[in-house]
């Protein structure tokens, strides 16, 4: 009797549990390009959203370096979301229309773009963002929103209205209010005047050339400028100078006004950085904590993600590892406090850390960490995002494999 029992429990147990296989099926992993697409819209979604609404200065926080919603730089916060998110999610909106769900959630996402656009540059609007002022940083944001409608140019740009259009360029211009100093910003003028000269067909050259002659002399080597005549161990080379020095030389070879063929030499700089900025990684996904606007998170990761998407890795360099590498840092530093209650980025570099944010930075500051995405500009079905996963450069060298030896650049 017993071991008619035991027996029934054991063929029961087998049916069960085959029956719950069926009912728990799981679902497929989600790719990278999947997590990516996922966090960029999380990330900035709600500026883009609120924006569109006119309820941008209304809802965004304004949390600053003491850890209080002080509003101390509430004059320049929201432009600097705009100008950094735009920047950052340009590529992406740049892309084909297709009918996947990528494809239409993309088309959600340009649409709210657009009508965030042109409601920021609308004197009537309550969210309103002057280019001009108060006080210089609006030419750093007005300088990262050039940079964005270039790097949109094929699908935003055409969608905008003419008045938007008119209304961009007055603003552009009034930019030029503000005067950099010796540093990264010249290269905020010189993106501006790119995007001028790209749009309108006419710019003022002067802010160009004198950002490229200055930055010429403060060539360190091996792939680094000096921030000034200074040189700085932090990320600026990827946070500004780099990413907008290649694209200011593209929009002068693209008028043929490239005359000392610079933009050759500044590539092979641009992608020496680059391939060393993929050594930074280590096997855990972390990176070095050096210099200043480290709040900017992985944003510091601009320039190995534009060469990236212009497809100019140095050929030992896979897209996969890459792709495999960055993920790694997003995932590693994206931990629950990055977020506040409502969706909004909080200050500091691995979760809620206010202390870590400079004197300058605010809320919408914080948005530059979108420049990673840029790679979401190549489509699905690129190496970058269909090749197999791969180890990145210091993943294979900490486990004792083989790799090619690093060397400088000469110049």
């Amino acid at each position: 009797m017993k071991k008619i029992i035991v027996t029934t429990i054991l063929a029961c147990a087998v049916v069960c549990g085959a029956q719950a296989g069926k009912k728990k099926k799981e679902a497929p992993a989600q790719s990278d390009r999947e997590y990516w697409v996922e966090t960029m819209v999380k990330i900035s979604r709600p500026v883009f959203d609120n924006l569109s609404r006119n309820t941008l200065r209304k809802n965004m926080p304004v949390e600053t370096n003491d850890g209080m919603n002080t509003g101390r730089r509430k004059d320049v916060t929201h432009l600097e979301a705009l100008g950094r998110s735009f920047c950052g999610v340009a590529p992406w909106l740049n892309l084909p229309p297709d009918d996947t769900p990528e494809g239409r959630l993309r088309e959600e996402f340009t649409a709210m773009v657009v009508k965030a656009i042109a409601n920021a540059v609308d004197p009537a609007s309550p969210d309103y963002l002057r280019f001009d002022g108060p006080g210089g940083q609006p030419l750093v944001d007005a300088a990262f929103f050039a940079h964005g409608l270039l790097r949109s140019r094929d699908r935003v740009w055409p969608r905008l209205d003419e008045v938007t259009k008119d209304r961009i360029v007055k603003e552009l211009k009034a930019s030029r209010k503000i005067k950099p100093g010796q540093s990264n910003w010249l290269m905020f003028s010189a993106i501006i005047e790119a995007a001028l000269l790209h749009f309108t067909g006419e710019c003022e050259m002067g802010p160009i050339d004198y950002a490229l002659r200055k930055h010429k002399e403060w060539y360190k080597g091996d792939g680094w400028y000096g921030d000034g005549a200074n040189f700085h161990l932090d990320y600026y080379n990827s946070y500004v100078i780099q990413p907008m020095m290649v694209d200011v030389l593209g929009e002068l070879r693209a008028h043929g006004l490239d005359s000392t063929r610079f933009y050759d030499t500044e590539l092979r700089r641009f992608i020496r950085f680059a391939e060393q900025q993929e050594k930074l990684i280590s096997p855990e996904g972390t990176y070095p904590v050096l210099g200043r606007s480290m709040g900017y998170r992985f944003g510091a990761f601009q320039a190995l993600a534009q060469v990236s998407l212009m497809k100019k890795l140095p050929l030992y360099i896979e897209p996969a590892q890459v792709r495999c590498a960055l993920t790694a840092v997003i995932k590693r530093q994206l931990v629950p406090e990055t977020f506040d209650k409502d969706g909004w980025l909080t200050l500091g570099f691995c979760g809620h850390q206010p202390g870590m944010a400079d004197g300058y930075v605010s809320t919408g500051s914080a948005y530059l960490c979108t420049f990673v995405f840029l790679p979401l500009g190549l489509p699905a079905d690129d190496p970058f995002w269909s090749a197999p996963a791969a180890e990145w450069s210091s993943k294979r060298l900490w486990e004792g494999k083989s790799m090619r030896r690093d060397g400088a650049i000469r110049n």
